[in-house]
């Protein structure tokens, strides 16, 4: 009796749109970026309340250059952090990974919320994003762009060139809420009191943030964080990274470059960017396989911080991949005496 015929994948039942080749970033992937936020949080993490933002980031970027090396990939850092604040930093064209496997761009802020870390004050994450060779966005060292960032139901309804009153009805109208109901987290910056003043007038809360607009965006993404939305000028890097976590979460997130200096300006324009432009999620990062992780170095929304005991540390993680919208949050418990190298 002849055998039924079967296919190479017999033994799956994934589907076909899951499947990745050689070249492509894997699911296996996923893990080994949280062993690099894990290691770049605790390092961070021991200059906690310590006052002094620089060494908090170069514990980080120490421990998360070292662990990026052990990363099964070609990777090359598009979107670095540290040159417009003169700190440590990976700097932007540096090779990452051990070479083998997939060819891949790298977004890191081994702190995002190097203030939050000094000051002992809630929200700061390491974070890490990777997609596809090619397929990340260069700003061209413009360090900053306004944001507008919304959950799945408001997505495709907002725009960055709309007024902001106009904006939050959107907003107030795809989740079936009163605009009284609605809050907007916004950076507590002198540049936003024009900014408050619109959301105010039009009716809407505001929910302030020191630093840290990765953890925001990722807030006004999700359901049940108490945020609608995010809006106000923050940093380019941290959009584009924030982009990745988007593709996985289903929210959106607009943005325009924001120079801040005629140089800058400059720049941009030397590069070819159109400056009235609004930038999509699509537009940050084409890739529909990219991936998010990010650990907790003081406790926050998103998630708790790290905690030290006498031969233990403990870490909370999350970690997101677009091309199966998979959201993994991951708890470890390290032994303390293997960290002694990154501790100050």
């Amino acid at each position: 009796m002849s055998q039924p015929h079967h296919s190479d994948h017999r033994f799956s039942e994934l589907s076909p749109t899951l499947a990745t080749t050689d070249r492509e970033p894997d699911r296996n992937l996923a893990l080994e970026l949280v062993r690099v936020t894990e290691a770049a949080a605790i390092a961070g993490g021991f200059w906690v309340g310590i006052g002094d933002k620089n060494k908090a980031d170069g514990a980080a970027v120490d421990a998360m250059r070292s662990f990026l090396h052990s990363v099964r990939f070609n990777g090359v850092v598009v979107i670095g952090e540290g040159e417009k604040d003169e700190a440590p930093m990976l700097f932007n064209g540096e090779h990452v990974g051990d070479g083998s496997g997939p060819e891949v761009d790298v977004a890191v802020d081994p702190i995002d919320g190097t203030r939050l870390t000094a000051l002992g004050m809630d929200n700061a994450l390491a974070v890490l994003a990777v997609a596809e060779r090619g397929s990340m966005y260069d700003p061209s060292a413009v360090f900053y762009m306004d944001k507008l960032v919304t959950g799945p139901e408001a997505a495709e309804m907002v725009d960055l060139r709309l007024p902001v009153k106009q904006n939050l009805h959107l907003i107030a109208k795809s989740l079936g809420k009163s605009i009284s109901q609605v809050t907007v987290m916004v950076l507590d910056r002198e540049r936003h009191k024009p900014l408050v003043k619109e959301i105010r007038d039009a009716g809407a809360r505001t929910k302030f943030i020191v630093d840290g607009d990765v953890a925001g965006a990722i807030a006004a993404a999700r359901e049940g964080t108490g945020v609608d939305a995010l809006m106000g000028v923050g940093g380019t890097p941290e959009g584009i990274v924030a982009a990745c976590a988007l593709k996985t979460l289903g929210g959106a997130i607009q943005g325009r470059l924001h120079p801040t200096s005629d140089e800058e300006r400059q720049k941009a324009i030397d590069a070819g960017h159109d400056l009235d432009a609004v930038l999509m999620t699509d537009d940050l990062v084409t890739s529909d396989n990219c991936y998010f992780a990010a650990t907790g170095i003081t406790n926050g929304d998103l998630l708790r911080g790290v905690r030290y005991s006498k031969n233990t540390v403990r870490t909370q993680s999350i970690v997101m991949r677009s091309k199966s919208g998979t959201i993994r949050f991951v708890e470890a418990e390290h032994q303390a005496e293997k960290w002694t190298d990154y501790s100050r």
